[in-house]
C-alpha cells in the first residue's frame, strides 16, 4: 500500500530504533479513508477463506478490524486489556506482555463470540514481538476455532513477532513491511 507508506514516512515519528509512533493515523486519530482502504486489502487477500470472525486486541486494532469485518460482512470481536465491572467471567484469558505500554496485561475474550464453527481472521495494527498475537491465537485455540490467517498493518521486520507467527504455520499478510528505523527515516522491507 504505497499510501500507508508515503502516510508512515510523512506523519509517523521515529522515537527509536525499535518504536514507531503512528497515532496520526492508526492510534489517537484515524483516518476513515485510509482506514477502509486497509479493510478492502485485508479482505481481498482473505477472500477466498470464507472468515466468518474478525478478531483483534483494543484498542488500535478495532478500527482497521471494523474495516476488514465489513468488507467481508462477518462480525469484529475484540479482546480486551482491561477487566470492567460488566466482564463476561466466562472468558478465555491470557496474559501477555506489551512492548510499546511495557507493561503485562490479561487478553479477556468471552467464550460465546468463538465457536468452533468459526474461521476466524486475526487483524493487528503494528506487530513488533508478536505477544498479543500470541495471546489471540491460543485463545482461538482455546475455543477450538479455525485461524485461517493474520493480517498486519505494520509489521516491524526487525523484531521476531510476525516471523513467530509464521514459525506455527499461521499465514501473515502484512501491508507494509519496515526493515529499520533510524537516522535514515523508515526503511522499508518491500
Amino acid at each position: 500500500m504505497e499510501e500507508l507508506k508515503e502516510r508512515i514516512k510523512s506523519e509517523g515519528v521515529i522515537a527509536s530504533q525499535q518504536v514507531l509512533k503512528l497515532d496520526a493515523i492508526l492510534n489517537h486519530q484515524v483516518d476513515p479513508a485510509l482506514t477502509m482502504d486497509m479493510g478492502r486489502a485485508f479482505a481481498s487477500r482473505f477472500a477466498s477463506e470464507q472468515v466468518t470472525k474478525v478478531v483483534t486486541v483494543e484498542s488500535s486494532g478495532i478500527a482497521v478490524a471494523f474495516a476488514v469485518a465489513l468488507e467481508l460482512g462477518v462480525p469484529m470481536v475484540f479482546a480486551r486489556r482491561k477487566k470492567t465491572l460488566l466482564a463476561d467471567p466466562d472468558s478465555y484469558v491470557e496474559r501477555v506482555p506489551s512492548f510499546t505500554k511495557g507493561i503485562v496485561t490479561d487478553l479477556m475474550l468471552p467464550k460465546r463470540f468463538i465457536k468452533k464453527e468459526d474461521r476466524i481472521l486475526l487483524i493487528d495494527d503494528i506487530i513488533a514481538n508478536g505477544d498479543a498475537a500470541r495471546g489471540l491465537v491460543k485463545i482461538i485455540h482455546s475455543g477450538e476455532a479455525t485461524l485461517v490467517g493474520a493480517g498486519i498493518v505494520v509489521e516491524k521486520c526487525f523484531q521476531s513477532g510476525a516471523q513467530s507467527l509464521r514459525d506455527q504455520g499461521i499465514r501473515v499478510e502484512s501491508l507494509v513491511r519496515i526493515q529499520s528505523l533510524g537516522e535514515d527515516g523508515v526503511v522499508f522491507a518491500d
